[in-house]
């Protein structure tokens, strides 16, 4: 199959949307696809191929409602005059989808959307976008959601859609199954025997970082380090002036505990999952947190807010537990701190509970969450699609799959 996926970023840049669409096109080149990623223009990209998929990349930014800042056109004609048999527009809202929604009656390929979870549904300025979305959403042959119990996956049920699939996000195998030959204790100064609590997120303003250290600090828990491992973003200035506020306070010289930000490489990010004892997540807003994937793929409990389909993952694997939470008007989760300071008291002192966890969350990571066997099922939908009638958009595995119940037969 030529396949092409458009996202609004991809490598180098990292982040999740990004690491969702890479891990499934390299799959899908390597079982002998033809892929083709269409997205931005970075100063870092050097090559037009990586890892065997095409990059093709337009100087474009904005989307639908802020407004667009490049070749808009050049890139439309690049979507209506393509010979892909697959075209799939990975997460709305920015510009590599935006540009593609007027176009969907004129693009001859198989049409594919994964929304990715709506973030500005509740937000006035996207009221249009989203009443345009009711219509858009019937012009896909097939709608991939990462959750069966999102506000994506609900409002494309309330609209009516029917052509819609749920394929779960993964963490990859070759990455977590070897351990990796990194001290990332030694090396952040940890002393041994120290529980090491972590959190990857970057500082988007909203992983919940200020929750975090709030409910860090409120913890009554001695010789304890927490990790926060991201890369540079809008809150990170805040977050420094509360490490160091953190580590001054006269309590340090009582519990010991240590805050530590960290910029770190991926295997030494991989090492940190992989020596944790616990993952702490209060984020405010995701879709589908890869970070419990992985936590899962390196046997780490995990503690998260209710966000994206968090509650799910945790039914799915038994590998966490969700902080108490509110979810605001807009849709954004934050977590109680004096309860979840409780929590992360209960489950730092319970190595059995947490040994319990992690074992279940592992087994159910290998059995159906790895990027290779959802790369798999982005492949038989594509064929499915292909092998549908123009005139159906009626795809014979069904119209919703139940994550828990993805089968080995393509192992």
């Amino acid at each position: 199959m030529k396949i092409l996926h458009t996202i609004g970023s991809y490598t180098p840049v990292i982040c999740g949307m990004q690491e969702v669409v890479r891990q499934i096109s390299e799959r899908l080149e390597r079982r002998g696809h033809d892929v083709t990623v269409g997205t931005s223009t970075h100063p870092d990209r050097k090559d037009r191929v990586i890892n065997g998929v095409r990059i093709v990349s337009f100087p474009i930014s904005g989307n639908a409602v802020r407004g667009y800042h490049g070749p808009a056109k050049e890139y439309q004609k690049f979507l209506l005059e393509s010979d892909f048999n697959v075209i799939t527009n990975f997460a709305a809202q920015h510009w590599a989808t935006d540009l593609a929604l007027p176009l969907l009656p004129q693009i001859r390929a198989k049409k594919v959307f994964v929304p990715t979870g709506f973030s500005a549904l509740y937000n006035p300025s996207y009221r249009d976008y989203f009443e345009a979305m009711k219509t858009w959403l019937h012009l896909y042959n097939m709608n991939v959601f990462l959750s069966n119990n999102y506000r994506d996956i609900n409002f494309a049920r309330a609209c009516g859609v029917e052509n819609l699939i749920v394929i779960p996000n993964g963490a990859a195998a070759e990455e977590f199954l070897e351990e990796v030959p990194i001290d990332i204790r030694t090396r952040l100064g940890i002393p041994p025997g120290w529980l090491l609590i972590l959190h990857v997120g970057s500082h988007t303003g909203i992983k919940g970082h200020a929750e975090m250290i709030k409910i860090f600090r409120r913890a009554r828990l001695r010789e304890a380090a927490l990790v926060i491992v991201g890369n540079r973003g809008p809150c990170e200035r805040s977050c420094q002036r509360s490490a160091t506020w953190f580590r001054r306070h006269p309590l340090r010289l009582l519990d010991r505990k240590r805050l530590i930000l960290a910029n770190l490489s991926r295997q030494e990010t991989i090492a940190a999952y992989q020596q944790a004892d616990l993952f702490l997540f209060p984020s405010n807003i995701e879709c589908s947190p890869i970070v419990l994937f992985e936590c899962m793929a390196s046997r780490t409990p995990f503690l998260t807010t209710d966000v994206g389909n968090a509650m799910e993952i945790i039914a799915w694997s038994g590998g966490g537990v969700c902080l108490p939470t509110k979810i605001a008007r807009n849709g954004n989760s934050r977590a109680e701190i004096h309860e979840s300071a409780r929590l992360l008291e209960e489950l730092s002192r319970d190595s059995e509970r947490r040994r319990s966890m992690a074992e279940s969350g592992f087994r159910t990571w290998k059995e159906r969450f790895t990027w290779e066997r959802i790369a798999i099922e982005y492949e038989r939908l594509y064929q499915a699609t292909l092998d549908t009638s123009p005139a159906s958009n009626e795809l014979d595995f069904g119209q919703t799959v139940d994550a828990g119940n993805l089968q080995n037969e393509h192992e």
